[in-house]
């Protein structure tokens, strides 16, 4: 691969302010940083001094705070350098390198891929996101009309609504649960999903960590519970990978998919599937591939022509992730949360649709009384120069406030004293 050239971003008023890119972005961050030495998460969590030389490699947005992170992560420059690398480096070949090394490389990065989810690499699939990583499997499996699949309302969107489809072209029944947003224990939840369940249902779908609260289920215990009835599970990972220190297996879920742009911090249009090697058969490519065995993962890779310097950039974003250690990444993430999270908790009029403790980690979702999330979301931005995002969906009416590896303190300082003022207004 060539030699980088550094590469200079002007930034404009307002824009983010984006480090400057060089060679060795990586190779020097990592040195600053053993002056810390390997801080235990618990330690490093509060460790400011430890955070602000992260924050140094990611684009800082210059007019407002950044607090909706959950959409999608932004690159820190030692991923976003090498991305440009590898355009710069396939671009000048292209042809020659799609035809003769993209399979090895992209056969390279799927393996470090399933290291890090803990998984075989013939049960992996790089997809584009997590809602193309589940349609696969919610329009690849056949289950006869009067089928029945069981789902939360506070589900994402886009799977419900592949769901739907199914249900009325396939004539499955769908049951959609609420799940409480302050459960007493992990039984409350896995028997709301339990009391769902009929001699008819066949799959499941949970969310490991709720998009629009944070909300984190306790996704082994449900898979145990649906397992038992004979109903496969499918895991909607898209906030949790990356963002908990965990791999796949533990979660024994049958199908799972996440987004590599969220919390492993990716180039946009990154995803992972899992499917269990035994479930493999059951699942119908979306584009035709007679050529691969039907218990062979690969069956399911057909998806087009794609920008190989995405698929290539996932293994810098790997190596980024395990420099900063998953672990201290829960623990941080965790810590920014609970840092704002407990300081509104008493102001009057302030709710919070997001469990405490163990229950979530970045994620969590805020409402004032009196307030559409709309004008909250509105308000937040225009009169405080804090960026968040509106949620109004079933039961959850409110806020979502996301923080990332960039933030600071003085940033939720900035956003518990707007949220104090706003309930006062």
């Amino acid at each position: 691969m060539p030699t980088s050239r550094r590469v200079f971003l002007r930034t404009a008023a307002g824009a983010a302010a984006v480090p400057m890119l060089g060679p060795r972005t990586l190779d020097l961050l990592e040195r600053r940083l053993e002056a810390f030495g390997a801080p235990a998460p618990a330690d490093a969590a509060t460790d400011e001094a430890y955070w602000s030389e992260i924050r140094r490699v990611f684009p800082i947005p210059a007019d407002y705070v950044h607090l909706e992170n959950g959409y999608s992560s932004p690159q820190p420059a030692p991923t976003f350098e090498a991305f440009q690398r590898h355009q710069v480096a396939v671009n000048s070949g292209l042809s020659y390198y799609m035809r003769r090394k993209r399979a090895d490389d992209a056969a390279s990065v799927k393996a470090q891929l399933a290291a890090l989810a803990g998984v075989s690499a013939g049960e992996v699939v790089i997809t584009r996101n997590t809602t193309e990583s589940l349609g696969t499997v919610i329009h690849g499996i056949d289950l006869e009309p009067g089928s029945e699949a069981v789902m939360c309302n506070q589900d994402y969107g886009s799977m419900l609504e592949q769901f739907r489809q199914q249900a009325r072209r396939r004539g499955w029944k769908l049951t959609e649960v609420d799940v409480p947003l302050h459960p007493r224990d992990d039984q409350d939840i896995v028997d709301v999903y339990a009391r769902a369940i009929t001699p008819r249902t066949r799959l499941l779908l949970v969310s490991h960590m709720i998009n629009i609260t944070g909300h984190i289920l306790p996704v082994r215990k449900i898979a145990d519970m649906a397992h038992a009835h004979g109903v496969g599970v499918i895991v909607d990972a898209a906030h949790s990978f990356a963002q908990l220190d965990f791999t796949l297996p533990q979660l024994d879920g049958d199908y799972l998919g996440a987004s590599l742009h969220k919390w492993l911090c990716t180039p946009l249009g990154a995803g992972l599937l899992y499917v269990k090697k035994d479930k493999i058969r059951n699942v119908w490519p979306l584009l035709g591939d007679t050529s691969v065995p039907d218990d062979d993962i690969r069956k399911l890779e057909r998806l087009g022509t794609q920008p190989s310097w995405t698929l290539l950039a996932i293994a810098d974003a790997i190596r980024f992730h395990t420099m900063v250690g998953a672990a201290r990444k829960e623990a941080r993430l965790r810590y920014l949360q609970q840092y704002w999270t407990d300081r509104v908790r008493d102001i009057r009029g302030v709710y919070l649709n997001t469990p405490g403790g163990h229950r979530a980690c970045a994620i969590a979702n805020v409402g004032i009384t009196g307030m559409t999330p709309a004008a909250l979301a509105t308000a937040l931005f225009d009169r405080h120069r804090i960026y968040t995002v509106a949620i109004d969906t079933g039961p959850v009416k409110g806020t979502r406030v996301t923080p990332h590896l960039f933030t600071t303190t003085a940033d939720l300082d900035a956003l518990v004293t707007a949220l104090g003022a706003l309930a006062k207004g």
